[in-house]
This record gives structure tokens, sequence and C-alpha cells, in this order.
């Protein structure tokens, strides 16, 4: 799971991305601090599967996780060279989804590029430098890909098609996502990794004292765009990060903040991207979570434990964690007839605890 987050300077980036992975990123009060992408890889706390490990006596926890890229923040102009940011969109263009900050709160000791709040102003000014990197990254695509289709292979006279319709598209305005990838040619997208397809969590960044919510305009351009919107404090959450966990579970409780930013951006990530997550554990063995895409068959889920899993898969043994948990271990759950013998196209379902038969 590869999140890139992006903004324009002082959006709150760095400062959201120090509270979500403490990493430490410099964060300050002008633009272009970050000058280098920070990366930071942080586990997914899951409350199901502690739950799962204690019942089966499972050990070590492993949890799914998340690595988080920041860049410098966009500005007007900055397919043209201006600020910095531009130089590095090639560090998130292996990302699965995008989180836009998007400064929403009215602090005037916080300086703005432009020296105006417009939320939506700042996310048209990113994504229309978004749109520049994609039609310059496109065309020189173009160029190689025209030469190759000369041979008139199928599959390079199709991505041929569809790059000058990309950047036609591109051109007028209309992001990559907008232009359907050609059946004879499925690797085109995955060859250009165009920002403009990626799928995108809007996160308002509020004040301390406002509501957790997104203004009713950027849910709506979130709703326009098929993109998902969400609201955190990154101030606050920076706050709540210097303190221990303990600390930081109290003065939650005391401010009714139920969710921490950590949670919030991977609940939306997740929806986003359309996973859930399964769990596989065993007793003195490790308890794991792994993602998958929704819809995933059994045989299909076990190569994300091992290829050989799944290429000698015979069947799988599957129960709810909540069973397990209420049940009390394997043993229980298979005489009260929760756990289930499922074959190789049985839809993984979010908290299924899985276990795998196979032929070595």
């Amino acid at each position: 799971m590869k999140v890139g987050i992006l903004g324009m300077p002082n959006a709150g980036k760095s400062s959201l991305f120090n509270a979500l992975t403490k990493a430490g990123a410099q964060a300050a009060n002008y633009p272009f601090t970050t000058v280098e992408p920070n990366v930071a890889i942080v586990a997914v706390p899951d409350e199901r599967l502690d739950q799962v490990a204690a019942t089966v006596k499972a050990t070590p926890t492993t949890y799914e996780t998340m690595e988080f890229h920041d860049i410098a923040g966009l500005v007007r102009g900055a397919s043209r060279g201006e600020g910095l940011g531009n130089k590095f969109l090639a560090n998130i263009r292996e990302t699965d989804a995008l989180v836009h900050v998007v400064r929403a709160h009215a602090d005037e000791q916080v300086i703005h590029p432009e020296g105006r709040v417009d939320p939506l102003g700042d996310i048209e000014t990113v994504e229309t430098e978004l749109l520049y990197a994609d039609l310059e990254q496109a065309e020189r695509r173009l160029e190689k890909v025209r030469r190759e289709a000369k041979s008139l292979d199928k599959t390079k006279v199709a991505e041929e098609a569809w790059l000058r319709e990309l950047v036609a598209a591109l051109g007028e305005g209309q992001p990559a996502s907008s232009v359907p990838v050609p059946e004879a040619a499925p690797d085109s997208l995955r060859n250009l990794s165009p920002l403009t397809a990626k799928p995108v969590l809007y996160l308002a960044n509020v004040g301390e004292s406002e509501p957790l919510e997104p203004a009713p305009a950027l849910l709506d351009h979130a709703t326009a765009a098929g993109a998902r919107a969400a609201a955190v404090s990154a101030r606050l959450e920076a706050e709540l990060a210097e303190l221990d966990d303990e600390e930081a579970a109290a003065m939650r409780k005391e401010l009714g903040v139920t969710v921490s930013g950590l949670a919030t951006v991977i609940r939306e990530a997740w929806a986003l991207l359309g996973l859930i997550s399964f769990f596989t554990a065993g007793e003195a063995k490790e308890a794991r979570a792994w993602a998958v895409r929704r819809g995933t068959a059994a045989r299909r889920a076990a190569g994300s434990i091992h290829t050989d899993i799944e290429k000698g898969f015979v069947a799988a043994e599957v129960v709810s964690w909540s069973d397990l948990v209420e049940t009390g271990g394997y043993a229980a759950a298979r005489e009260a007839a929760k756990l289930r013998i499922e074959g190789r196209d049985y839809e993984l379902r979010d908290g299924d605890v899985m276990t795998v038969r196979f032929s070595p």
C-alpha cells in the first residue's frame, strides 16, 4: 500500500505526515520546506487481529502496512519550473492512491503562497499541474510508442491510439481516468502511470476547534470527480503525536475526537481502493493481516501469503474473526459449525480468518 501526499505549500502536508508516521519530517511556516521526498512505512493497527491473536495464542502479530510519500508543495506554474514540487512528482507515480491535503483553516499566521484561503482554488491549482505533468509524460511516451508501432505490433498500435486520445484529453483539461484503457493493450496505463488516473482522497486540513468535516463544496467536488473527502486537523494531530498513547487517547476523549488522523486516512484509503483485510493465525505461529481487493477469490488471496501456496491450493478453512473470538478457538468454531471448508473461487469477506490447505 503506497500513498502519495501532495498539496500546495503550507497546506499542512508535512505536519500531517509527521503526525501519521511520527517520522519527524521537517515542517515550518514557509514554502518549500520539503525539498526531498519523505517516505515512511506505517503499521495499520487492527483490533480484530489483536483479538484473533489472543484467542488462538498466536505470536507475533504482524499488521498490514501503508507507505506514505510526502513531496514538496506544488504551486501555480510548477510545470514550467516554478517552485520545487514538480521535480518530485515522479516519486509518487508508483503510488496506489493520492491524498490531496487542502488548507481549510483561516489561521493568518500560516502563510498562503497566493495570499488567500480558497480550498477549491487550491485544488484547481494542484490538479492543473498534475494534468500538465501527465501531458508531458504522455507526449514523451507517444513519441516512443509511435516508433515501435511501425512494426504493426497490435499491442503497440493500440497503445499508440490510446496515447493519442489521452494527449488530446489532457490538453483539454480532462484527467487520464477519463480515457478507457484499450483491451488490446491492457498494460498501457501501467506503462505510463499517470497521476490523474489515480484514486484521490481530498483531506481538508481544518482548524483545531473546527468540526472534522469537509465543507459541502469540497464534498460535491469529490463526488463529481469520483473521489472521496474527509477532514483532519494537522496541527492537532501533530500535537497529539508528541504524547504517549495513553495521554493522546485521554486528550482525544477530552476533545471529543474519537478517530485519529491515521485511522481516518487508512479507512478512506481502504474504501477508495476497494480493499478488505483477511487474517492468518495459528497457535505459536504468526498472526498476520493481509489486504486484498474486495471480491478476491481464496486461491488468489493465498498468493499474497506465498506464490507456492497459490499454486498448490487445495481448499481453505474459513471462519469470521468474530465467530472465532466468540467461540474461543478453531476447535470450538468447528464444533459450532462456524468454520467452513471453501474452494478456490470463494470470495473472501472483510475479517475472514483463513487457513489454506495446499499441496507443496
